[in-house]
């Protein structure tokens, strides 16, 4: 066991001379990320020397049976043990050199031939457009996107200044997004009312923990579920939202989670994941199902013995009929972003709407690829900034081919692709959904004061439904005793 004391040294070498140093009071220094940090932050105290993983045998070990591999050792295993998120192998081989090159179990380039929409969709570059349509026939989809906590500190952003009345797509129907939540802090009762909108509700963890590079490297299967599905079963319980709504998720800090990630999605039923960050292309890419190989390079190569940890962990597997709606990143001069709000700070509000118009133009005049705008609310804060984006909504909905939807709505229009001229009749874009009165938020919330053993503290919870007796967390979702 370390003490506070030990975990605050670090040494550097400079010139062949070796020099001690301390964190600050309260801090403990990261191994992996080479910084001093909050103590709830760092988790590698332990770690004094650097582990070299040796590279398996593989097919090199000329196994006995044929479905079976090499480990370094030359120990034998089935196949499907090689990159599979569980250590098999004694010297932890079978889980090292497990990237999308190099995982004996990975998915094959795209095969279009038998990739067919509604359930399958790939193409070799990510480009092509579903059901080979002209783009003069696809309506260009911008996808607006929040994370994190709903609750009084934006909770006017969105429910009055972002969606207004008048705000509406072609057919009519007012504009939607896509609300990717995170459970600390988050008011249940605004989340209830703004999937009673018409807005659609994905998750985002409960804990939205650091450090960042956990996700990627140190999160188990067991911590996905707990953290998803986890979050899955908060929404449903206190927000009132069908399970069945609860389609998609995005990792914090984007920190896709390799193989381990996408088993979890799979094994509970989420329909996408739009956490992948692909680089930057004209045209952009579209949504595509993971049956086969990424149509793009992952941000980094994990998994080739010495990791660096600061790169992403893209899964090296197929997984039939899950969707990723990657993030195309934007232009902004010499600059590209994921998230608005990752783009330069300097920019004025001329220069935002200028960046936004010429993303959508890249886009719109191209492959129209659904336009993604990915934010966090702290970013609306600059009023200039807020302003320069309500007036790019006001110019672009002038256009007639522009639809302002959910993440899931897209996707069902990928899965089954309508011109234009169909689009009126095309049954998700419509806002006719009637809520249940089970389903329908309360006028005034419960107001929930909850002891936390975490945080060893009382905390609050807005819900239309019963109090819990704690407040929920991982491994405790539902706040009982």
């Amino acid at each position: 066991m370390w003490t506070s004391e030990e975990c605050a040294k670090y040494f550097l070498c400079l010139e062949e001379e070796v020099f001690d140093f301390k964190c600050s009071a309260g801090l403990f220094f990261d191994v992996n990320r080479q910084i001093c940090d909050f103590k709830l932050n760092v988790d590698n105290c332990d770690i004094t020397a650097e582990t070299v993983i040796p590279k398996p045998l593989l097919a090199e070990a000329n196994c006995p049976e044929k479905n079976q591999l090499g480990c370094a050792d030359g120990t034998c295993l089935p196949q499907d043990y090689f990159c599979d998120g569980s250590q098999d192998c004694t010297d932890g081989s079978d889980e090292a050199y497990c990237d999308v090159e190099h995982d004996p179990n990975g998915a094959t380039p795209c095969n279009s031939s038998s990739c067919l929409l509604p359930d399958c969709f790939c193409s070799k570059d990510g480009t092509r457009i579903p059901g080979n349509l002209h783009p003069s026939q696809v309506p260009q989809m911008i996808l607006l996107t929040f994370d994190d906590a709903i609750n009084d500190e934006n909770w006017e952003l969105y429910s009055q200044i972002m969606f207004p009345s008048e705000l509406q797509n072609p057919n009519g129907c007012p504009i939607s997004a896509t609300f990717f939540v995170s459970h600390q802090y988050n008011n249940y009762h605004y989340t209830q009312k703004l999937w009673n909108s018409g807005h659609e509700i994905a998750v985002h963890s409960i804990t939205h923990r650091g450090p960042e590079e956990w996700w990627s490297y140190n999160a188990t299967i067991e911590d996905w579920f707990d953290e998803m599905v986890g979050q899955a079963n908060i929404l449903n319980r206190f927000a009132k939202i069908k399970m069945e709504d609860i389609r998609g998720m995005r990792v914090p800090f984007l920190r896709v989670g390799w193989n381990r990630q996408f088993l979890m999605m799979k094994e509970f039923g989420f329909v996408y994941d739009s956490s992948m960050t692909v680089p930057f292309s004209n045209p952009p890419l579209w949504p595509y199902t993971l049956d086969h190989k990424m149509p793009h390079t992952c941000t980094g190569k994990p998994f080739l013995n010495k990791v660096d940890r600061n790169k992403q962990v893209c899964p090296s597997r197929p997984y039939p009929g899950l969707w990723e709606i990657p993030l195309n990143q934007l232009e902004v001069s010499d600059f590209t972003c994921a998230m608005v709000d990752s783009c330069p700070p300097n920019l004025s509000g001329e220069d935002v709407y200028k960046m936004l118009m010429h993303n959508f133009k890249r886009h719109y005049l191209s492959n129209r690829a659904p336009y993604g705008l990915y934010f966090h609310s702290t970013w609306f804060r600059n009023p200039d900034y807020l302003s320069a984006f309500q007036k790019f909504v006001r110019d672009i909905r002038k256009q007639p081919d522009v639809w302002f939807v959910t993440n899931w709505q897209a996707i069902q229009w990928i899965r089954k692709p309508k011109t234009l001229d169909q689009i009126p009749r095309f049954e998700p874009w419509n806002c006719r959904r009637r809520f249940e009165k089970i389903d329908t938020a309360c006028s005034i919330p419960n107001v929930c004061k909850l002891h936390s053993r975490v945080f060893q503290q009382d905390r609050y919870l807005y819900t239309c439904s019963e109090c819990p007796q704690k407040y929920p967390w991982i491994r405790n979702e539902f706040g009982l005793e």
